[in-house]
């Protein structure tokens, strides 16, 4: 055999083979399902997924080989002959007679490879990373059907090859991902210490200064004290939402409980010190439920709280529904209150993104509540949806996946 079989661009040729990320990695069922089915349709002994690198073919998978064949040097290799004409295949009916490969027997294992038909897997960029061959110890022909056959197969492990590399890529993407947003969760902590404790001084001391100063003090002053304090406390409030964004993640690993909704419920509204112009309708029966309790605890906790901050009616009234199949847990909360813009319902989970409303107490949200109740949703299997109508009505509905 001729030992020197190289392409002409072989640098480039092995620099794509080793991006993929594919070499000495564990075998894989789809990949088996391959060459199984090469063999099959081409009534031989050996198929193999053979990848030519540097100084070796490595097979990613084998069919009629023992489970240690693995590799084998290039320079006996016949696949490394293939792929110096990519776009078309190389068919020996029997190596025996080749001129090119006659000096020596050829043998993979104990097995002689008379025949060999060898499908080159060409990438998107056309380098010839390696084939989808066949072999066996008698002189073979392949059928037109055959050799079709096999040259489908070859571009299926063409396309398997760059979903594998997809996936790596973003499984990159998420462990950096990760890496960055336990970062912003480390930060969140220290400002909320570092920040919140100046603030907390902010409003002391506007306080006392009022004190001391007392009838010094005009009506403008006044108001410049109030607005101090005001936005002190809308800061503290803002810092304590970023860093509960951030801590969210540590409430969807808390074991599922079974308790009865409406004891929970009970207890968010007596958090949130509701005042005589509310009216909340608690689900008929007292359902009992199982799930993940300080999740949909934090969950209508901050649904509630925007129906009563987003609410500019005399009365608020609030209604919760809730229903169940045998995967789901089904909730629904409806306000009488301002509403949602019909351009902005698209948006509103986004992080950092409002209504653009004025609330009850004359503030403007911060874009935090709701991307945090979407994120503790999905992450306990389930999905939210919201539908709105101005100066009428805003219902969440959402599911929680049931535990068994």
């Amino acid at each position: 055999m001729i030992s020197t079989a190289t392409p002409i661009n072989e640098n480039f040729r092995l620099e794509a083979l080793k991006s993929l990320d594919i070499l000495d990695t564990q075998s894989e069922k789809e990949f088996d399902d391959i060459t199984a089915l090469a063999n099959f349709l081409c009534d031989t002994e050996v198929a193999l997924i053979s990848l030519v690198d540097n100084d070796r073919q490595w097979f990613k998978s084998k069919d009629g080989l023992s489970i240690k064949t693995c590799e084998t040097p290039r320079e006996n290799s016949l696949c490394s002959y293939a792929i110096l004409e990519p776009k078309k295949p190389l068919i020996i009916r029997d190596t025996r007679k080749d001129e090119r490969f006659n000096a020596n027997e050829i043998y993979l294992e104990d097995k002689p490879v008379i025949f060999y038909a060898g499908i080159p897997l060409i990438d998107k960029d056309g380098f010839a990373l390696g084939t989808l061959c066949v072999m066996d110890k008698k002189p073979r022909e392949l059928s037109k059907k055959q050799l079709e056959s096999l040259q489908a197969l070859a571009r299926q492990v063409i396309i398997l090859f760059e979903l594998n590399k997809k996936n790596k890529d973003l499984e990159k993407i998420q462990a950096k991902l990760k890496k960055k947003n336990e970062a912003l969760r480390e930060f969140a902590k220290v400002i909320s210490h570092d920040l919140k404790m100046p603030l907390a001084n902010i409003v002391t001391t506007t306080d006392l200064l009022k004190l001391v100063l007392g009838d010094k003090l005009d009506e403008e002053s006044l108001e410049y004290f109030e607005y101090i304090k005001s936005s002190s406390f809308s800061m503290s409030n803002y810092i304590s939402d970023v860093l509960a964004h951030y801590e969210s993640e540590n409430l969807i690993n808390k074991k599922p409980e079974r308790f009865h909704l409406n004891q929970l419920l009970k207890e968010i509204v007596e958090l949130l010190s509701i005042k005589p112009d509310f009216t909340i309708h608690f689900p008929e029966n007292n359902p009992e439920v199982e799930c993940n309790k300080l999740a949909l605890k934090q969950i209508f906790f901050n649904l509630i709280g925007n129906s009563i901050k987003y609410n500019d009616k005399e009365q608020i009234v609030i209604s919760i529904e809730t229903t169940q199949d045998d995967k789901f847990n089904y909730f629904r909360i409806t306000d009488n209150g301002m509403g949602i813009p019909t351009n902005k319902l698209d948006s509103i989970f986004d992080l950092f993104t409002t209504a653009d409303t004025i609330d009850r107490s004359g503030n403007k949200g911060n874009g935090i509540g709701l991307s945090t109740v979407k994120k503790i949703v999905e992450s306990l299997g389930g999905s939210i949806t919201v539908t709105s109508k101005e100066k009428e009505y805003t219902t969440f509905d959402f599911s929680i996946k049931k535990y068994y």
